[in-house]
């Protein structure tokens, strides 16, 4: 396939991209630093992969010296803003750590595929931010049930309108593809769609994110920081996971819907900004307004038509629709064109509750996928149903891949025990790129028990 250079300074990411990458018939060479990788050859490599934050020199140095091949860099979301500085410089994109399998290989394949004239800066598979250029198949991917066609038609006449939207649904429903599909059939369609998960970010981060920052606020900032809400102008800014917002990050929320104004912190002066919000969430916030944790003036501005999507047990024939066009997707990633599902395999999906929905749905057609009869068949004891929701998941997490042989938590949870005893949760979690919050709670879903001296 193709010959890529990986420079990323922790081995198990490393080793574990290495053979994500193998797995697809790529050639990887590995360096730990820049100056490891300037002893390679970077005309010879049709990919760069490399983490931001490197001993010595960091990983944006390679966009220029490995010009005009191009560099894909690896960040946490505590690096969100140097990410979007490095796109600016010439990234082809970026991707945030830990990443996700199939986004990095989806990411890798359109970075290869894409002719050089094409390229451009995009940070379309982030889960902190996001922006959408153009329409993608969403109401293929959420169904045609009778639940599911009557939010598409609610959501298409909010297209028409500038209203704010609060979509709520349990986890992985297909909130963010609503979303998606308001912003592209609406006017607004040409101009960027902006998401952030406020669920990943501390109350300070939020604020800072969302309403940008004077210089000085920060330490060793010397420059303004705008604001995804600036940066959203004139398009839609979508907040995932909406009731994580902090108190004051609320106000200043509430502050935009009622008047368009924002002022960033540290700052007296205000600015105003054309921008809509659509907010999701799994949560209730009606009770959480009750246990006065929601501001109830900003749930009712968020909440003017709501919208609900059904889980998946509830979308009837849609779990067949929604299998084959997943199975279409992921068979070309991994390379196994030739599959379809045998009776005894829709019968297992429609019987099964779903209880992790659509990522449930996802890691099951993959995993069916790797095990799938060479005749091309892809059978009940392929889907494994049974095995895979035998041990019971947290409600509102996505179920894990047993099968997977590198996965996302394998790493993770190598990571944390190899390296707790010599680190800090803090400096665990920056070096994960997540929060101390998110930490704890991977801890609680893995069953990774804290080391004693940490």
């Amino acid at each position: 396939m193709s010959n890529i250079l990986i420079v990323e300074d922790e081995p198990i990411i490393r080793n574990a991209l290495r053979k994500l990458l193998e797995r697809h018939e790529h050639t990887v060479v590995e360096a730990e630093s820049v100056e490891e990788a300037q002893t390679h050859d970077f005309s010879t490599f049709e990919l760069i992969i490399s983490d931001l934050r490197l001993p010595g020199a960091p990983g944006s140095d390679l966009i220029r010296l490995a010009a005009p091949t191009p560099v894909l860099i690896m960040t946490s979301y505590a690096g969100l803003k140097s990410a979007v500085d490095v796109m600016r410089d010439g990234a082809v994109d970026y991707i945030p750590k830990p990443f996700d399998h199939n986004d990095m290989v989806a990411t890798v394949k359109r970075i290869l595929e894409e002719a050089p004239q094409q390229r451009r800066v995009s940070a379309a598979h982030s889960p902190v931010l996001s922006r959408t250029a153009t329409p993608p198949k969403e109401d293929k991917l959420l169904g045609s049930s009778n639940a599911t066609s009557t939010a598409l038609k609610q959501a298409e006449r909010l297209a028409k309108v500038d209203t704010p939207v609060l979509i709520q649904g349990e986890a992985s429903t297909g909130k963010k593809l609503l979303a998606e599909y308001i912003h592209n059939h609406s006017a607004r369609a040409e101009a960027p769609l902006i998401t952030l998960n406020c669920a990943t970010l501390t109350p300070t981060e939020q604020e800072i994110e969302l309403f940008g920052c004077e210089a000085g606020e920060l330490s060793g900032a010397s420059e303004d920081k705008i604001g995804l809400v600036q940066q959203a102008d004139g398009g839609t800014l979508l907040l995932s996971k909406v009731d994580a917002l902090c108190s004051n990050a609320q106000s200043r929320l509430l502050r935009l819907l009622e008047s368009g104004s924002v002022t960033a912190v540290g700052s007296v002066q205000s600015y105003q900004a054309d921008v809509r919000i659509i907010a999701t969430t799994n949560a209730d916030l009606g009770a959480a307004v009750e246990q006065q944790q929601f501001r109830q003036d900003l749930f009712y501005r968020l909440n003017v038509v709501p919208l609900n999507l059904p889980p998946l047990r509830e979308r009837g024939n849609d779990i067949i629709t929604l299998a084959e066009s997943l199975l279409a997707e992921l068979a070309g990633v991994h390379q196994r064109e030739d599959l379809a599902l045998t009776q005894d395999a829709e019968d297992s999906l429609r019987k099964h509750s779903w209880p992790g929905n659509f990522q449930e749905l996802k890691n099951a057609i993959e995993r069916a996928i790797i095990f799938a009869e060479d005749d091309g068949r892809i059978t009940a004891d392929s889907l494994a149903l049974e095995n895979a929701t035998t041990k019971a998941e947290p409600k509102g997490t996505s179920l894990a891949d047993p099968d997977e042989e590198l996965s996302l938590e394998d790493y993770f949870t190598r990571f944390v025990l190899e390296k707790q005893d010599t680190m800090t949760e803090t400096e665990l979690a920056q070096k994960l790129g997540i929060s101390r919050k998110s930490l704890w709670e991977r801890r609680q879903r893995l069953g990774i028990p804290r080391s004693r001296g940490n």
